[in-house]
């Protein structure tokens, strides 16, 4: 069963950072009697006390917010020691493998990996690694990113597909599930040369798991292979999504700067607008240069329903 309530005893200067760290992360504050302040989020409450003071977390999110927030961010001590009993393949050696920019028209596509054991996986907990689709501030990514590479024992590949290579290798792959496939043994292959004994790799499930065993098989890695949905859940997997979203924001923040056009996420209004910028301003050649050409935004930027955007993330 989940947790659902939680009290812990803070410091005044504990109590003056939760604050801060509830700010940064757009929770809505309101007046409570007894309490130094109060705040909301979804449907987590957070209420800290002015006697004690004291923090209570109430709601389906507590137990996510006391190991990912209050924890490693407030309390700096991990304290719910009952993960490795509920969830022993976690901290048991594998490989997490995650993707970023699979459904963003601008931008590489990249694919991490990362090896845990039961040590790195209590040491990336502690640290506050969760989901990177978790975390909107990019300063955060790369905090987080810089601290995972830092933990003693973690082995980590990213490959990173930039859109020119990407555009090349989607025409001949034919097939969005197939690149990404190869993308991901890569990272696995990449890792397996680094740590040769880990027997298992996880990988967020996003096709049929014999596209992703058939390309192993081409990379010629024999190992126990676990895809699963909402594989973030795994501390692996999260600590990858983190490093292959640190690549792909990095790599929009440059090429933003260089082309004097701010490139943004995702596939909206926004970013048709953005790409016509690109093509009034570069030419209609350097649309491949930043775009994943076969996504349906192509069509609405050019207006040749018969050419490129056949195809969506």
């Amino acid at each position: 069963m989940s947790l659902t309530s939680h009290t812990a005893p803070l410091t005044t200067a504990q109590a003056a950072r939760l604050k801060e760290v509830l700010e940064e992360r757009g929770y809505d504050f309101e007046a409570k009697p007894y309490t130094l302040y109060a705040a909301k989020k979804g449907k987590l409450n957070v209420s800290v006390y002015e006697k004690g003071p004291k923090v209570l977390v109430q709601g389906k999110d507590t137990e996510d917010f006391i190991r990912f927030i209050l924890e490693p961010e407030v309390l700096g001590e991990a304290k719910l020691g009952y993960e490795e009993e509920l969830d022993p393949e976690m901290f048991a050696p594998h490989f997490g493998i995650d993707e970023s920019g699979k459904g963003d028209y601008f931008g590489p596509l990249v694919i991490a990996g990362v090896y845990t054991d039961a040590t790195v996986a209590r040491a990336l907990m502690t640290a506050g690694v969760m989901d990177s689709k978790r975390i909107s501030s990019a300063k955060r990514i790369r905090d987080l990113a810089e601290k995972i590479r830092q933990v003693p024992g973690v082995a980590t590949s990213v490959v990173a597909i930039g859109p020119e290579r990407y555009n090349e290798m989607f025409r001949s792959f034919g097939n969005l599930n197939r690149l990404l496939a190869w993308g991901h043994a890569k990272v696995i292959a990449n890792l397996a040369d680094q740590r040769p004994k880990c027997p298992r790799a996880l990988s967020d499930q996003f096709a049929r798991p014999d596209v992703l065993l058939r390309a192993l098989k081409q990379q010629n890695i024999t190992l126990q292979l676990d895809q699963r949905t909402k594989g973030e859940s795994d501390i692996a997997v999260a600590a990858a999504s983190i490093l292959a979203r640190e690549r792909f924001v990095e790599w929009i923040d440059k090429s933003s700067s260089a082309g004097g056009i701010v490139l943004p996420l995702g596939a909206s209004t926004a970013v048709i607008e953005a790409a016509k910028q690109v093509v009034a301003k570069h030419g209609i050649e350097a649309l491949g240069k930043v775009a994943k050409l076969h996504f349906k935004t192509t069509s609405a930027v050019t207006g040749d329903s018969n050419g490129a955007g056949t195809d969506s993330a």
